[in-house]
């Protein structure tokens, strides 16, 4: 199945800027772009990373400066459609089956991610176009059902988590067994449970 991994590569997480300066943010994002086009492709999948700006990457990279929604409705049409977000550095080839199978049983198979996004879709359906702003996994059910499309909702939490914000760290740091776990332990990263609630902290 062909896939789109939408990819911001000009200033990629900019909200890890109080952990990361700019070159660590642009290093860090391609090792999650890397882990999931190694994902996919462990899971028998071809990658088309949709990025903003040439990137050096292991799969086909098409250069689209468009909005993300705007670059990935370009290319869905009659044919079906994988799209994964970059930055799911928890995933691996077994969430991506999980995804694969549940669109075998409908038109538009969704992983929501955690605060109302979506992470990632199979597309089976010529009318279906994306919306990723706001609470956009509400938004794609209800398209979906305004078009009379059925959905397979995925519930995965290594599909659910993105990587946004310094606290979604922990996540990686805990659960990532892929290139983006391997980076935050290198440039010195690990969990701080000194607190109460688990964190992380910088040697």
């Amino acid at each position: 199945m062909r896939t789109l991994v939408p990819f911001e590569s000009t200033t990629p997480k900019t909200r890890l800027d109080g952990v990361l300066d700019a070159d660590e943010r642009r290093a860090f994002s391609r090792a999650m772009l890397r882990d999931v086009c190694t994902a996919l492709r462990d899971a028998g999948h071809d990658a088309e990373v949709l990025a903003t700006a040439p990137v050096s990457v292991d799969a086909p990279v098409t250069v689209d400066k468009r909005p993300l929604s705007q670059a990935v409705n370009a290319r869905l049409g009659d044919e079906r459609v994988g799209i994964v977000v970059a930055d799911l550095a928890l995933v691996t080839p077994t969430a991506i089956d999980r995804l694969t199978d549940a669109a075998s049983e409908a038109d538009i198979a969704i992983a929501p991610g955690r605060g109302g996004g979506t992470n990632a879709l199979v597309v089976d359906h010529p009318e279906f176009r994306v919306d990723f702003h706001g609470v956009s996994y509400r938004d794609h059910r209800a398209h979906a059902r305004d078009i009379g499309a059925s959905v397979s909702v995925v519930d995965s939490m290594r599909l659910a988590t993105d990587v946004d914000v310094p606290a979604d760290l922990v996540e990686v740091l805990l659960h990532g067994e892929g290139e983006a776990a391997s980076w935050l332990r290198e440039a010195g990263f690990e969990l701080d449970a000194d607190g109460g609630r688990v964190g992380v902290r910088r040697e």
